[in-house]
């Protein structure tokens, strides 16, 4: 038994059962036991693997649409380059590199990752060694002042949800319990929750509220708004609101029960990226998307960029280079390239911005 398992199993056997937004925060960020504060998940030796350890053309995309952003909005002299839930810094140090290229950006650019694991921040740290210097934030509102340009990456499917099922007397919010063997069991609360969602649904349907990350794209839009710039939130999820229970839990690139090992699993949500642009809009930002990662990578040039790559490259290289773009781009249910979507946050009076345009970025050397 893993030892949050344990300590959830004695805090149940206290206070009562657990929303499953309370069961999420402590499997993913309980002080001592916490899945991201204690190891290193990405890759091939841990439990899955994000675009930007697939190839460094993820990286070089999204800084290239950086720059060009930075570029609409004026060429601002200072800026905040923000990422949240930075990895191992993967992705930041592609975006630097290419966007090398790019005059005054880097001399603009402050850099600033969100990031609460310690195990992390060290990796992220070797990772931007000699490329920028950092300052780390604990929480989003810390790292946002004046102009800002940010990214995030798979970070939305991260933060708690809770979850509502559909009774003969209502909504009733799922938790987290324990069953007549003192094991970790989901049930629901005794009394309905009135006003959870729409008053007709289909008898058991599952209603996922994402307030912690409607909270967030609410005040990353509000920032945008007033003082400029943009965000560029990419994850897995959904283009149109609906009912269904999407929370998983991976471990060693396989799927578990989340209740299994808690603590030793990735556990995250599919995110309702109709619902996160409705967050920016009420916030005065202006949003753009979401559309599938495939048809933006694609209009960035991500075909032209890994052709590139592979006339200067040996014929190992090329089989990884083209091996990297089919996983970026692949379609179909569980493909990134249709699973992952894209959403764009700025400023109201910023033009259309590259990849929601068909604009294409212009090509590395």
């Amino acid at each position: 038994m893993s030892a949050l398992k344990a300590e959830l199993i004695r805090l149940i056997a206290e206070e009562g059962p657990l929303p499953v937004s309370r069961f999420m925060a402590l499997c993913l960020g309980h002080p001592r036991y916490g899945y991201y504060m204690t190891r290193d998940p990405f890759g091939g030796q841990g439990d899955f693997t994000t675009a930007p350890e697939i190839s460094q053309m993820f990286g070089e995309m999204i800084g290239l649409w950086a720059a060009h952003l930075w570029q609409a909005m004026g060429s601002p002299s200072r800026f905040a380059l923000i990422e949240i839930g930075p990895g191992r810094g993967t992705l930041m140090a592609d975006m630097l590199r290419a966007t090398r290229i790019v005059p005054g950006f880097h001399a603009a650019a402050a850099v600033h990752l969100v990031e609460t694991s310690p195990v992390l921040r060290e990796i992220q740290a070797a990772t931007l060694a000699g490329k920028a210097e950092p300052v780390w934030h604990e929480r989003v509102e810390t790292a946002l002042e004046g102009t800002a340009i940010i990214v995030a990456n798979e970070l939305l499917d991260a933060l708690p949800i809770d979850q509502f099922v559909m009774t003969q007397q209502g909504w009733h919010e799922r938790m987290v319990g324990l069953d007549e063997e003192g094991r970790l069991a989901f049930g629901l609360a005794a009394t309905a929750s009135d006003g959870a969602g729409p008053a007709t649904a289909p008898p058991g349907a599952v209603l996922e509220q994402p307030l912690a990350a409607m909270s967030l794209v609410s005040g990353v839009a509000s920032h945008l708004a007033r003082h400029g710039g943009g965000a560029l939130l990419i994850d897995y999820g959904s283009l149109q609101s609906g009912f269904g229970d999407t929370l998983q839990a991976m471990h060693r690139h396989a799927f578990v029960d989340p209740l299994d090992e808690p603590g030793e699993a990735d556990v995250t949500v599919h995110v309702d990226f109709a619902r996160m642009a409705q967050a920016a809009l009420r916030a005065s930002a202006a949003t753009h998307g979401p559309v599938r990662q495939a048809d933006f990578l694609l209009a960035l040039g991500l075909a032209e960029r890994a052709q590139a790559l592979s006339r200067k490259a040996t014929p190992e290289q090329a089989a990884s280079i083209n091996s990297a773009f089919d996983r970026l781009t692949e379609r179909g249910v569980t493909g990134m390239g249709d699973l992952f979507k894209v959403l764009a946050v700025s400023h109201p009076g910023l033009p259309p911005l590259p990849g929601f345009d068909l604009h294409r970025l212009p090509e590395q050397g």
